[in-house]
């Protein structure tokens, strides 16, 4: 019997946060490079020279600056983002006039998970926000585009409502939301689809098919979201760091001006990190999801 579904969407947020959080954990460090890269493209000749950079200028602490807010912004992404998820999996059973509990396919699933990531859009682009500036913080000392730097969430924070009021808070959200939208379904979709193949090797259920093969469809989704989307995740980086300077282009004369200047390779700085990144942090993310929605599942059948 399925859940009612108030319990259905506490389960489904509950489980998102738990994968949210290992996410974080899993792939803090290289996030940090990917951010710097995506930022700064020409202060860095490669992902190795960037950890050693990093390393040598302040240490094992600089990969962890912003892990505060990335972990409420993970948290709570992925929080709305499963709840939204199990919620637009029903909207798409309705439309389509099939049972409650009826199989969708896996580009029923990618769709659904397009849909939902609008909703975790909003949560996601304020503590992103302050992520990408923790995470910037150095370089944008040092290079003198700040006379001073925030080194703490709150500094961060305070700065962001002085000078810029509420809506700063809300830099990047069209390009967020444009990044989202079709990453999350080339995500949910290859994660499914992935599942489906290691299912049909085993001649098992989707949801028996193990440890390894959950983390490596994680991993095979999130390498899909991130090449189809990384060009624009890297044009939201850079409004979100620069805009600390004074007001930011938006989302195409950013895009503009950085394929002008730097050329089409800048925005895909930091496009290593990032894939070495998403194996370990997806499947993470994924394995953290399944694993404790299926224990807050069995407890309810139980």
């Amino acid at each position: 019997m399925a859940p009612h579904p108030v319990v259905q969407a506490i389960i489904d947020l509950s489980a998102g946060a738990i994968g949210g959080a290992a996410c974080v954990f899993s792939g803090q460090p290289l996030d940090t490079a990917k951010v710097k890269m995506q930022t700064f493209p020409t202060l860095y000749r490669g992902f190795i020279h960037c950890i050693t950079s990093t390393y040598k200028q302040v240490g094992l602490r600089g990969f962890y600056q912003g892990t505060i807010p990335a972990l409420m912004a993970n948290v709570a992404e992925n929080s709305v983002l499963f709840m939204s998820y199990g919620f637009c999996q029903q909207v798409i059973r309705f439309t389509a006039g099939l049972h409650s509990d009826a199989v969708l396919s896996d580009f029923q699933k990618a769709c659904a998970g397009s849909v939902a990531s609008i909703f975790s859009s909003f949560v996601l682009c304020p503590t992103e926000l302050v992520k990408c500036r923790l995470q910037a913080m150095y370089e944008m000392e040092t290079s003198g585009k700040i006379t001073k730097s925030q080194n703490s969430v709150w500094s961060v924070v305070k700065s962001i409502i002085r000078n810029e009021g509420p809506q700063g808070f809300f830099q990047g959200l069209t390009t967020t939301i444009a990044r989202e939208v079709p990453g999350y379904f080339c995500f949910f979709g290859g994660y499914e689809f992935c599942r489906t193949g290691f299912a049909e090797y085993m001649k098992c259920a989707k949801d028996d098919i193990g440890v390894i093969p959950v983390m490596f469809s994680g991993g095979f989704g999130g390498a899909c979201l991130w090449l189809v989307v990384y060009p624009m995740d890297c044009v939201k980086s850079r409004i979100q760091v620069m805009s600390m300077m004074g007001k930011q282009a938006g989302f195409l004369k950013t895009f503009i001006t950085i394929t002008r200047t730097e050329g089409v390779r800048a925005l895909y700085s930091g496009l290593t990190p990032t894939m070495v990144r998403t194996f370990p942090a997806n499947g993470a993310l994924f394995l953290g999801y399944e694993a404790s929605r299926k224990l807050m599942m069995k407890q309810f059948d139980s």
